[in-house]
């Protein structure tokens, strides 16, 4: 419901109607709060051309989905189960092979994400709804909403979990290297390119249960705003009764959160997001854990092959290249995994989850450190309520430049874990047999590749920010607490001076700079005669100057 009225500046006390109170240890509801709010349509931004960007994602997403259903069903039909796409003879049939596994990954990022947005809204919603809310981005593969049948729930979250690595998992598979069976008989053997129809199916059937996923998420969820600004998320909030500004709070940042504390100076360094979110350790954690567990993995392929094989070169600079050649082939571990029934495939598919699912899993979680880190609308003083171009356009270079960046590390991935296939283009009983070989100089590149990755976000994640404004990291009872008067355009800053406490907040227009020698409380404190350094007494002070207050 828009609400339309002339731009007034009024006194709101949002503790006369707040049904709940999410943050532990509030104050008691008698307290008032009191702050500045001025009118614009709808008094929050509900992103609506994000919810129609979003469903035609999901669209495209559903075509592709039906799509590989319907390919993967006709391939299986042919002999061998495999269609060659490059046949042998053609130049350059590697770099060919590569920029079609390329492109397929990037098809597959780009539906796994539409529905992952989608989802993670419901999810967030879900959430505020049961007042469990606490930070504008979560890892939404590992947080759920109440109910095993809620779509939001445990169980379906899990469900996609195990989807998403499926379909990553089967762009591996899906577009091989293969060598047909007569000639190989023959001792002529040829190299082409081919699509195998049951790893196709199967990218198909994830891909469209994680729409269905979704879009029963979003349904079963009353989404606020499809917003992905932290400012938009509180307003919203606010607005629907879901979350309630404390006083005393306004120079006090995300890392004071479980302090019983209100006035507070002004510090001229901020914390950093690695002591600010809690699940932002675990992601840096897990980034480094891959990085090891890369390394020990090439040098356990380098062990079992200098243990158990006859080949015992030395490994030179020559050795190391970005794609497998001959030389690479010398050290590589290599054996047949599939063919013939369906129990291969279900083994083909395990191994590669065990491999590749990690990967995939940490990946996606690092997005939360860049929405919490590079998404901070508290940067520079200005925040921006109502969507603008810039702050429209920032975050989607962002996730386009992130995503880049996984899909490169998914496709490194498939350089050190190469698959091959033997097909019978004359014989359907025998399937196709998949040859698996793994690759160590390619996998210590990417183990090079994961440690830029880790240590770069390990710095974002530890570097502190200076200067007076509280750090938020799309924290929403922060950002509710730094926030005293919603427009469209808001600057923050000094705004009132008063004994003891002196007041920061938001405005229309520009304020000016923090005085850091001054006590910070809120517009409602009066005036004392002297200032605890107890915050507790403090607070006790300030509460009975309100009670003895008269009408």
């Amino acid at each position: 419901m828009a609400i339309t009225s002339k731009p007034t500046k009024t006194t709101w006390d949002p503790s006369s109607l707040f049904a709940y109170d999410p943050l532990p240890n509030q104050l008691d509801d008698s307290d008032s709060v009191t702050f500045d709010v001025k009118s614009m349509p709808d008094f929050y931004d509900r992103s609506l051309t994000s919810r129609r960007y979003a469903l035609a994602g999901v669209a495209c997403a559903s075509i592709v989905s039906c799509c590989c259903i319907v390919a993967g069903a006709i391939i299986m039909t042919v002999p061998g189960g495999a269609v060659t796409v490059i046949p042998a003879g053609r130049s350059g049939i590697t770099l060919q092979k590569e920029m079609l596994v390329m492109s397929l990954n990037l098809i597959v990022t780009l539906c796994t994400d539409s529905t992952g947005f989608i989802h993670n809204i419901s999810l967030r919603s879900a959430l505020a709804s049961e007042s469990r809310l606490s930070f504008n981005s979560n890892l939404r593969l590992l947080t759920a909403a109440r109910g095993w049948s809620n779509p939001n729930g445990a169980l379906l979250n899990g469900i996609m979990v195990v989807l998403l690595i499926i379909s990553y998992s089967s762009v591996s598979l899906v577009a091989l290297t293969s060598y047909a069976t007569p000639l190989m008989v023959s001792g002529d053997i040829t190299v082409e390119i081919d699509i195998i129809g049951i790893p196709l199916l199967l990218l198909g059937v994830a891909l469209l249960l994680q729409v269905v996923i979704a879009l029963s998420g979003m349904r079963a969820a009353k989404i606020l705003t499809w917003s992905s600004s932290s400012l938009g998320l509180t307003a919203a909030l606010i607005r629907h009764t879901q979350l309630t500004p404390v006083r005393l709070r306004c120079m006090r940042s995300v890392s004071d959160f479980d302090v019983d504390g209100g006035p507070a100076r002004p510090s001229e360094t901020q914390p950093s997001a690695w002591h600010a979110h809690p699940s932002i350790r675990k992601v840096i954690s897990s980034l480094w854990g891959l990085v090891i567990a890369c390394a020990g993995w090439g040098a356990l392929i380098l062990y079992i092959h200098y243990t158990y094989e006859s080949f015992t070169g030395t490994i030179t600079w020559k050795s190391w290249s970005f794609f497998p050649d001959d030389q690479n082939f010398l050290y590589s571990l290599n054996y047949p995994l599939a063919g013939g029934g369906i129990q291969w495939w279900i083994m083909a598919y395990v191994t590669l989850a065990i491999i590749q699912g990690p990967l995939t899993l940490c990946l996606h979680c690092s997005e939360l450190i860049a929405n919490s880190v590079f998404a901070n609308p508290l940067c520079l003083g200005l925040l921006v309520a109502k969507p603008a171009l810039r702050e429209s356009l920032a975050p989607s270079f962002r996730c386009v430049f992130l995503n880049k960046i996984i899909n490169d590390i998914d496709w490194i991935f498939g350089l050190c874990f190469v698959f091959y296939a033997i097909v019978d283009h004359f014989d359907n009983a025998n399937g196709v047999i998949i040859m698996i070989n793994m690759y160590p100089m390619q996998i210590f590149n990417l183990c090079i590749m994961l440690f830029v990755f880790a240590c770069f976000f390990t710095l974002v994640a530890l570097r502190q920010r200076r200067g007076p404004q509280p750090a938020a990291y799309g924290h929403l009872q922060t950002l509710a607490n730094l926030v005293d008067e919603w427009t469209p355009v808001m600057w923050w800053g000094h705004k009132e001076d008063g004994l003891p406490y002196c007041h920061a907040g938001t405005s229309d227009q520009l304020l000016p700079a923090v005085k850091m020698d001054c006590v910070y409380a809120g517009t409602s404190v009066g005036s004392h005669p002297s200032v605890s350094r107890s915050p507790r007494l403090a607070q006790t002070i300030l509460d009975l100057s309100f009670l003895n207050r008269g009408p």
